[in-house]
Formats: C-alpha cells, sequence, structure tokens
C-alpha cells in the first residue's frame, strides 16, 4: 500500500499502538522493517536505527526490566492520565515518557523512510499516544484498584501488552485501521467525559 494517507495511517496507528504499551509495537516495527514486510520501512531518512539489532535488543531489555520493577518492587506501570494530583509512581511516569517518545519515532520514522518531513509526525505522534493514555490509562488504573487479587491485578499489563501488539500487528496489515484506532480513542475519551459529568450531576441531585 502505497501513498500518503496509507503512511499516516501507519503512523497514527503505531503510535496508538505505543501510547497502550510501547515495547511489542516498537519490537513489532522493527521486526517488519528489518525483513522489508507489509510496507513498514524505518531504511531511509535518519531513523533506520529503529530496526537495527541493538536497537530491538535494547527494547525487549527494556521490556525484561519493566516487569521485573512492575513485580519485585511492586510498582505501578499506568498513569493515570486522567487523576491531576498525587505523585506519580516513577516507574508509570518513566513509562509514559517511553510512550511518547516511542511514538513520536515510529510516526516520524515511518514519513521520513518515504521521503516526507519527519516532524509532522513527531508532532502527531505525540497527540496520539496522549489520546491514548488519556483512554486507557483511567480504565486500567480503577481495574487494578478494584481487583483484590494480585496476580489478576498485574495480569493486566500482559493483558494491555497483548492489545499493543495486536492493534499494531492489525495496522501493519491494513494501513487506514489506524485512522479507526485514533477515532476510537477518542470515543473512549469522550465516554469518559460523558460518565463523569453523569456522576457528579447525580452527586449533586443527592445533596439537594
Amino acid at each position: 500500500m502505497n501513498g500518503l494517507v496509507f503512511y499516516i495511517g501507519l503512523g497514527l496507528g503505531l503510535a496508538a499502538a505505543c501510547g497502550m504499551r510501547p515495547f511489542l509495537p516498537l519490537l513489532l516495527a522493527g521486526a517488519l522493517a528489518s525483513s522489508k514486510a507489509l510496507g513498514v520501512t524505518f531504511a531511509h531518512g535518519g531513523y533506520s536505527f529503529l530496526e537495527s539489532d541493538w536497537w530491538l535488543l535494547a527494547v525487549t531489555a527494556g521490556l525484561v526490566l519493566s516487569y521485573a520493577l512492575q513485580m519485585l518492587l511492586r510498582m505501578e506501570p499506568t498513569l493515570d492520565a486522567g487523576v491531576r494530583h498525587g505523585r506519580a509512581n516513577p516507574l508509570a511516569a518513566s513509562l509514559a515518557g517511553v510512550e511518547v517518545g516511542a511514538g513520536a519515532v515510529l510516526f516520524a520514522g515511518t514519513l521520513a523512510a518515504h521521503s516526507y518531513s519527519a516532524w509532522p509526525g513527531i508532532a502527531g505522534g505525540i497527540a496520539v499516544v496522549g489520546l491514548a493514555q488519556r483512554s486507557v490509562g483511567p480504565i486500567v488504573s480503577r481495574a487494578r484498584k478494584r481487583l483484590p487479587d494480585r496476580g489478576a491485578r498485574e495480569a493486566l499489563t500482559l493483558y494491555l501488552d497483548s492489545a499493543s501488539l495486536l492493534l499494531a500487528a492489525l495496522v501493519a496489515l491494513l494501513h487506514p485501521l489506524g485512522y479507526v484506532a485514533v477515532a476510537l480513542f477518542a470515543w473512549f475519551i469522550w465516554r469518559l467525559r460523558v460518565r463523569a459529568g453523569e456522576k457528579y450531576a447525580g452527586l449533586r441531585i443527592l445533596r439537594r
């Protein structure tokens, strides 16, 4: 699939997947690019490191380290973007930053590899990751608080990794699905705001 519309869709989808969890989308994109499969490539434009062996090893090490910190030190892995007060868990804050960087470079690298300007990809990737974080973060954080069993709480990270990998794979197969993913995340945020408004409206009525 060729054309700017398809490459933007691919960049959007990869960035959206990174907004859920960054490691497996990075590994999948790098593996596909090194194999020159499904139109995914970073061979040109200064982003060829995304398909290099040392980069893929570093991403794998980051994935293992994040699970080790979560399981051994019981750190919260997901930043709830809906919470404005309180100190964020160091692991969650670090992963949020990794997600932003991963989404930005994958989107920018996708455009640059096909001789388009990379800076819109950086800006777009940051925006899309933020959208995904605001959509997924509150849901996962609330689910972790409601689950009494620690094993079930930690399994949520596995589900997020699986979902991010699935989204990245689907977008790699059909690039325009990236637009659909962004629209779905925007819809989730809208639904969360509607529910929050209904909740606060109900509380105001009860207080009267």
